[in-house]
């Protein structure tokens, strides 16, 4: 067999995934195990992080195994990515390198490598972690680039648990975007448009204008995925109708995609719909729903104190599952590599 990669979840059969969040929703109930005992990931932040981090050097803990964390051009050395670069500059070792001597040295990676916001035509290539996978011998978990796998299978055991029923057919689902001061990573809007439409919800993209949809790939992703699954796909800029008989609300913040480098011009539309926060009047439109960010949220702007404080979010929920899922996902990726070694 050769490495399987966790980059993400469109490579990975609905079977797969539902073993997955069998699993983890098995960790859930019992913390600690044997799955890693003896191995040891490699933890590698292009960027901040919190709860990423927190939760998978617990998560490797608790399962026995070891997690090493590196900062490349902190504690590290920079990196170069590109093919036939004369490196004189900053960067003072190739991800040739780094990812063959790591995959000697650990049974596991993680990298999380955000865009940089210049160039989408370049950021959509995901090109850091892709270069990670294919230098690598040993698996590679994607622990956010341009899209989320991990937060995709904490928010659907989220759902799975609230609803109490792992069949989430049927459900009104609504992705909507939120103001924002900045223009944010598209990565989690990615991600919930995937696994919302592969696990056969109802999905509806709510967005202020055209110009916020989401890359072509995400959207022909979406409707792939619906058409597969028994659900569907739509595109609203109306809130009030899109929230009307949800049963979810998911909130991000995303930077308009024409706009990618030129932020500047893309502020004042960004500015005129600081009324697409989540707040209780746009709840009460809901059939009964849950309301669900990735976190951090920045109270106050993508949601109200009241939304956020109210029996329906089920953010914290979410949050604490990232650590279920990315202990299963860590346990299959390593069982599988060591039936891959045997065979």
């Amino acid at each position: 067999m050769t490495t399987r990669h966790f980059l993400s979840t469109q490579d990975w059969s609905r079977a797969d995934l539902d073993a997955l969040l069998a699993q983890a929703a098995a960790f859930k109930r019992t913390k600690a195990g044997r799955e890693l005992a003896g191995k040891s990931i490699a933890l590698l932040f292009f960027n901040p992080s919190m709860r990423t981090r927190t939760s998978f050097e617990l998560g490797a803990f608790q399962l026995g195994g070891h997690a090493i964390v590196l900062a490349p051009g902190k504690d590290a050395w920079p990196i170069e990515f590109d093919v036939g670069t004369v490196m004189d500059g900053e960067a003072e070792e190739h991800v040739a390198e780094v990812a063959r001597v790591l995959s000697r040295y650990v049974d596991l990676n993680g990298v999380r490598a955000f865009p940089k916001f210049q160039d989408w035509s370049v950021d959509r290539e995901d090109r850091v972690i892709r270069a990670f996978a294919r230098y690598a011998t040993v698996p590679v978990i994607n622990m956010e680039t341009i899209t989320h796998p991990m937060q995709e299978l904490a928010h659907i055991l989220a759902l799975q648990q609230h609803f109490g029923t792992s069949d989430l057919r049927g459900r009104k689902y609504v992705l909507t975007w939120t103001w924002h001061p900045r223009p944010l990573n598209t990565a989690v809007a990615n991600s919930a448009l995937q696994i919302a439409t592969r696990y056969g919800m109802d999905v509806t993209l709510l967005c202020p204008t055209p110009d916020y949809l989401l890359d072509t790939r995400y959207m022909d992703f979406a409707r792939a995925n619906a058409e597969e699954n028994g659900g569907s796909f739509n595109v609203c800029h109306d809130p009030d109708l899109a929230y009307r008989g949800a049963h979810v609300v998911y909130a991000k913040s995303w930077g308009a995609l024409p706009y990618f480098g030129r932020w500047a011009d893309e502020k004042p539309i960004r500015d005129a719909h600081k009324h697409f926060i989540v707040d209780e009047r746009k709840m009460a439109l809901t059939d009964g729903g849950v309301f669900s960010h990735c976190l951090p949220l920045r109270r106050n702007v993508k949601a109200t104190d009241a939304v956020m404080d109210s029996t329906a979010c089920i953010a914290i929920d979410e949050a604490e599952n990232r650590l279920h899922v990315q202990k299963a996902v860590m346990a299959a990726l390593v069982a599988r590599d060591e039936r891959s070694a045997e065979g």
